[in-house]
This record gives structure tokens, sequence and C-alpha cells, in this order.
């Protein structure tokens, strides 16, 4: 058994971990406009017969910090992009200008920020458990090679140290991420 192979596997799901997180979290709505606030929802469009990001469909730019404007590839698709917006619940309301939508990005209340934080430590910790996942199948996969001898209690000691610096490292990042965002919103 390679175990550098297994602990450099499981630190990659761990790196995986943090990175769907620090995505998930970029997505937070702050009170900015950000592309990424909008490009991820899915829109379907009747004429088409199908369903597609937003991203996929549409030039999405920020022309200043309070809005986003969102310029259809195709312009029969509007109607269903600006309904595809209103029906993902993020507090954005589109408004069609000629060829684009100019998405305003209200001010955010403060209890709005607090639930968004609330929101934030919910992915934050769903990370973390991903990590503790990885940690875990890691270990797994170690403890039986020492169970089936091709391990010694050497190397298990080792690579249960190794695997715990590398979940010790991911979920400190993860902690460094939510603590940007928390300043962010303006909740710390």
């Amino acid at each position: 058994m390679d175990l550098k192979k297994t602990i450099s596997d499981g630190a990659a799901a761990m790196k995986k971990a943090t990175d769907w997180t620090a995505h998930e979290l970029a997505s937070l709505h702050t009170g900015k406009a950000s592309p990424s606030m909008v490009e991820g929802i899915q829109v379907h469009v009747e004429s088409y017969g199908m369903t597609q990001r937003l991203k996929d469909m549409a030039a999405i730019t920020t022309p200043d910090a309070q809005s986003i404007v969102i310029t259809p590839f195709d312009k029969a698709t509007m109607e269903d992009i600006r309904k595809a917006i209103q029906a993902a619940n993020i507090g954005i309301n589109p408004v069609p200008q000629g060829a684009f939508l100019r998405c305003p990005i209200p001010q955010l209340t403060g209890e709005r920020r607090q639930e968004l934080a609330k929101v934030a430590h919910r992915q934050a910790e769903e990370g973390r458990v991903r990590v503790r996942n990885a940690r875990r199948d890691c270990l797994e996969a170690v403890k039986k090679a020492h169970k089936d001898k091709l391990v010694t209690d050497d190397d298990l000691k080792r690579a249960e140290k190794d695997v715990q610096t590398h979940t010790d490292a991911a979920t400190k990042e993860i902690d460094r991420i939510l603590k940007a965002k928390e300043t962010e919103l303006g909740t710390v």
C-alpha cells in the first residue's frame, strides 16, 4: 500500500472541501454587486424547452458596486431570465432596460446581515464536515492496511499525524474564509 498516495488523496479531498466552502461563501450577497450572485441561477427557456445556467445564456457585468447588468445572448430569453432571477429569491428585482436587464442590489439591513451570517456559518460547518469525512475515509484506509499487516505501527502513527496536520490546516483555512465573510458582512 502506498501511504503517501493515500494521505495525498485525503489532503486533496480536504482541499476540495475548502474550495467548495470558499465558492459557496463567495456567492453570498453582501451588499456589493458581484456576477457570482446570479451566474449559477438555472433558467428554463420555454422556446428552447430546456434549462441552462444564466452565465451560459448572457453576459453578466457589474458597472458599479450597486448593480448587475445582464445582457442575454438571445434577446428572446430576457423574460425567462427575469422570471428565473425573481424565482431564485435572492432579493434582486431585475428591471428590463432595452437590450439588457439591470439588477439593482439593495442595501443590507441589520436583520438581513444576521441572516446571512447564519447562512455563512452553516456553509462553513458543512465544509468542516466534508473535511472530517475526508479525514475519516483516509484514516479508515490506513487502519485497514495496518490490520492487513501492510503498514507498520510506526507508519500508522506517522500517517495519522500527517492526516491530522492536513485536517487542521483545512479547518483553519475554512475558519479564515468565514472570518473574512463575516467582516465583509459587517457582523464582526
